[in-house]
């Protein structure tokens, strides 16, 4: 009997100390996690985790991004654009009611002041070359964008609640986001253009993105003739020319990407423009 109460005992001590070890130190209110989340923006912000009031712990947490989608976008100029940058405009007006699509669903969802700068870059660079490519199929077939009566200041685009034209998205958004490498990305359906790039521009890759167009439109030698002493340029870099001279003189720029270093001295001259149709 004695042994009996003492097991007894033992067995009831060990399971008041099993039930204090799985309820002791419950969590109150600030030992919850408190996330510190901004509800306008997509970016980065602090979450802090307090356990105990003796532990904190921060981490960063990313909202689900809200980035504007060029898929489709990217699908037409995969089927309809050349790695030149040519155009199949007969091909790419029989699907026009998809480039309609695409430009009617960027009128549905303008940049927000919270879209970082390549979100931006990305939707505006995409929209100007949406809207030049629907452009010239609203004429199509035509030779050159100049057939069509001034053509640039044409407001066929309704974008958030304004009819947008060309002009205004390259000179009074894009230009003033203070990028040159636009100008080698936005195209003039024309020859001497740029090419048109058969890939969306895209926020996470737009940097290297505008770097190679840049590279790949120096080296182009049917539009720049590049050599130490002496550049033949296109009349891009003419008509632009305070773009390229924010951190330098044109020469500084070129060099940045040109496999050729140029000298300061070096002749400059700027080419013929030719607009026929890049197709």
């Amino acid at each position: 009997m004695k042994y009996t109460i003492t097991i007894l005992t033992i067995i009831t001590l060990l399971s008041c100390s099993g039930a204090k070890s799985t309820t002791a130190s419950p969590l109150n209110k600030k030992d919850q996690v408190e996330a510190k989340i901004d509800k306008t923006t997509h970016h980065k912000v602090d979450t802090v985790i307090s356990i105990n009031n003796d532990t904190i712990i921060k981490t960063r947490e990313t909202k689900p991004a809200n980035t504007f989608n060029h898929t489709s976008w990217d699908t037409l100029l995969q089927k309809y654009v050349s790695n030149k940058g040519n155009v199949n405009y007969k091909a790419f007006k029989s699907n026009r009611k998809a480039l309609t699509h695409y430009i009617n669903y960027l009128g549905e969802h303008m940049p927000q002041n919270s879209w970082t700068k390549e979100e931006k870059l990305a939707y505006w660079i995409n929209a100007y070359n949406a809207m030049t490519i629907d452009l010239i199929l609203r004429y199509y077939p035509i030779n050159s964008i100049k057939d069509i009566n001034k053509p640039w200041e044409q407001r066929f685009w309704k974008l958030g609640e304004k009819w947008h034209n060309l002009n205004e998205i390259e000179h009074q958004i894009l230009r003033k986001m203070n990028e040159p490498r636009i100008h080698f990305a936005i195209v003039c359906a024309s020859f001497s253009c740029p090419k048109l790039q058969n890939e969306a521009f895209i926020p996470s890759n737009i940097d290297e993105q505008l770097t190679n167009a840049t590279k790949d439109f120096l080296s182009d030698s049917e539009r720049n003739d590049i050599s130490k002493d002496h550049i033949n340029l296109s009349k891009i870099f003419q008509w632009f020319a305070k773009d390229f001279k924010q951190a330098g003189t044109l020469i500084n720029f070129l060099n940045q990407y040109s496999e050729i270093t140029i000298s300061d001295k070096a002749k400059k001259n700027f080419k013929d423009y030719n607009w026929n149709l890049n197709e």
